[in-house]
């Protein structure tokens, strides 16, 4: 149990979040996102989570475990070729983990996934955050279009619109 990232984690206001990813971020997200899917047939979804709730972060949940529950929640799973992918974003920990669907993760190497999460957490730890967010998005596009290119009759599964949990 370390007790440091429990007091972080506990001490995150909801306002702390809204700074880092204000209005005017989301939005450019999620005009990352639909410019991207136009791109290839795979679908983007960008979480950020301030923090995590105490019995989770008591037990000792990991970032890459929320990201994988997030992943389920929000059916990332769930798309037609399997070639989901969830940036998520937890932001007590200034860490990135992202998860690829099945069709994705065996055209895509882990490897190519961690660059690209240290990356934006690199972005992240000099507080940049909207370049911090485009630059996982634009990432995750350029792998997408190498492996997805776009289906003509590509329809979009998942909402552009960053959530914030």
């Amino acid at each position: 149990m370390n007790f440091q990232r429990i007091l972080r984690h506990l001490l995150h206001p909801d306002w702390m979040t809204r700074r880092a990813f204000p209005r005017a971020t989301l939005e450019a997200i999620a005009r990352a996102v639909t410019a991207s899917e136009g791109r290839h047939s795979g679908e983007i979804r960008f979480v950020v989570e301030g923090a995590l709730h105490p019995v989770p972060l008591w037990r000792g949940r990991s970032a890459r475990d929320r990201a994988i529950e997030v992943f389920s929640d929000l059916r990332v799973w769930d798309t037609e070729t399997n070639n989901g992918v969830l940036i998520y974003v937890l932001l007590a920990d200034r860490d990135v983990e992202i998860v690829a669907d099945r069709g994705l993760a065996a055209r895509v190497p882990a490897d190519e996934w961690e660059t690209l999460c240290r990356i934006m957490e690199g972005h992240f730890a000099r507080g940049e955050f909207a370049q911090g967010a485009l630059a996982g998005v634009n990432g995750a596009d350029a792998l997408l279009r190498e492996r997805f290119p776009s289906a003509q009759q590509d329809h979009n599964e998942l909402p552009d619109a960053p959530a914030v949990l």
